[in-house]
């Protein structure tokens, strides 16, 4: 399994996360384009000032190479896992051992029971990813998604504190 430290973001990984979201499968993964320095800037800041939510910079070998976070962090001790890695980190394991970090740290840190997260379902990398970090399939949302007037099925996975 491929090491790695979560740690906050900071400013000076303004350029890989301009680089990570100038891939065009990543293009659409904030809810506002990521395309400047001061974009950066600013999604770097909305992930330092909430309640709800934590990020974290996924580092490998000294290198920032993805982020995984915890949102949307209810009431019911749950929160919406999501996660990504620039595309020369790809499939050597980083993507897994960052959630498998984060969930630890959720349940340990932050209390909560139960993890959620989806993929769509042409994302079989995405599915690898949760299965592999202890995530388990419980059925798929049909037509959540819609990117460009097209709609997807996604495939719900959790994990619970207890597993």
């Amino acid at each position: 399994m491929t090491e790695v430290e979560l740690r906050s973001w900071r400013p000076d990984d303004v350029p890989v996360l301009l680089g990570a979201f100038g891939s065009p499968d990543m293009a659409q993964q904030a809810a506002r384009p990521i395309d400047t320095p001061r974009a950066a800037l600013e999604w770097i800041g909305l992930w330092g000032f909430r309640d709800d939510a934590q990020a974290f910079a996924v580092v490998a070998n000294g290198q920032v190479v993805g982020n995984v976070a915890v949102s949307n962090i209810d009431a019911h001790a749950t929160g919406w896992v999501s996660y990504w890695t620039v595309p020369h980190a790809r499939g050597r394991g980083v993507a897994v051992a960052a959630a498998r970090r984060l969930a630890d740290w959720a349940f340990r840190e932050r209390g909560l029971f139960r993890l959620e997260l989806g993929h769509r379902l042409d994302n079989p990398a995405s599915c690898a990813v949760a299965t592999r970090a202890g995530f388990l399939a419980e059925g798929v949302e049909r037509a959540k998604l819609s990117y460009e007037g097209v709609r997807y099925d996604v495939e719900r996975h959790a994990r619970l504190a207890t597993d």
